[in-house]
């Protein structure tokens, strides 16, 4: 897909993997909508992409970890733009940020499940609007190969807490979620697909966990260009990618019972 023109909103693109998809989709021509929660991070990407010759992106600051902040960050994109063609959510915290204790979000739920998932559930469903407008359009859904099953007696792990298992959980949250979407927008223009982008990439994420970078975020940046731009996947939604290559997520994610209490959850904690 040719990019030039096209306006894509990134959540979390102010660093790490983020930062190098907006930076190539900004050198091909596209309309970039960086989202982050540092001004400072926001005004160094937008110098470089300018200081390389290309428009600057449009930065907009938002809290995900807030259903407040998400909403504003929605009627922000609204008031500025018509239509997009394309939404990356890949805002996320990892498993060890700020610590490994059991944390909760501005709304009182566990904090990895409230910004890795629920924040992206929300954003695209207000901003089908947009998607719709702009067909064929597509949303991209950040997730992992770490994934741990929805416990629905105790999905915000009051007991048993790990940083890793809730991390685990939010990605393949999103996972259900995507399959999910991509039924409900069968036949409309717009496709939503899910991937993991490359194992333990050299980001701040990664490293505040302790862990020895595997990756590099040029692979991973290229497995999600592939998902926003690759002509091979413009009909296809629902999928899991690892990579640049079509996977299998964890069975729950096919579970059709499970991604409907799940849908259910989620529409009643964002109050859709």
């Amino acid at each position: 897909m040719d990019m030039a023109g096209k306006t894509v909103l990134i959540t979390g693109s102010t660093d790490g993997v983020g930062r190098y998809v907006a930076s190539r989709l900004a050198a091909e021509g596209a309309n970039v909508l960086i989202h982050g929660r540092d001004p400072t991070r926001a005004k160094t990407l937008i110098d470089e992409i300018v200081k390389a010759g290309h428009a600057a992106p449009t930065f907009y600051p938002a809290d995900l970890s807030s259903m407040a902040g998400t909403r504003a960050l929605v009627e922000a994109v609204k008031r500025d733009h018509q239509r997009l063609d394309v939404f990356v959510s890949n805002a996320g915290i990892g498993s060890q940020n700020d610590g490994p204790q059991r944390q909760v979000s501005a709304d009182g739920h566990e904090l990895r499940f409230a910004v890795n998932y629920l924040s992206g559930f929300l954003l695209a469903h207000l901003l089908l609007p947009l998607l719709k407008a702009a067909t064929p359009a597509r949303i991209v859904n950040v997730a992992s190969l770490g994934q741990h099953p929805i416990d629905f007696d105790d999905v915000m792990i009051t007991r048993g807490y790990s940083g890793s298992r809730a991390y685990a959980q939010s990605k393949l949250s999103q996972i259900l979620f995507t399959i999910d979407l991509a039924e409900e927008l069968k036949g409309t223009g717009i496709t939503v697909n899910s991937l993991h982008p490359a194992t333990y990439m050299n980001t701040t994420m990664v490293r505040a966990g302790g862990i020895v970078p595997m990756s590099t975020v040029e692979q991973g940046g290229a497995a999600i260009l592939h998902l926003v731009e690759g002509d091979d996947v413009a009909g296809k939604s629902g999928l899991f990618f690892n990579g640049m290559n079509e996977a299998r997520a964890n069975p729950q994610a096919y579970d059709a019972d499970a991604r409907k209490r799940l849908r259910a959850l989620s529409l009643e904690l964002t109050g859709l």
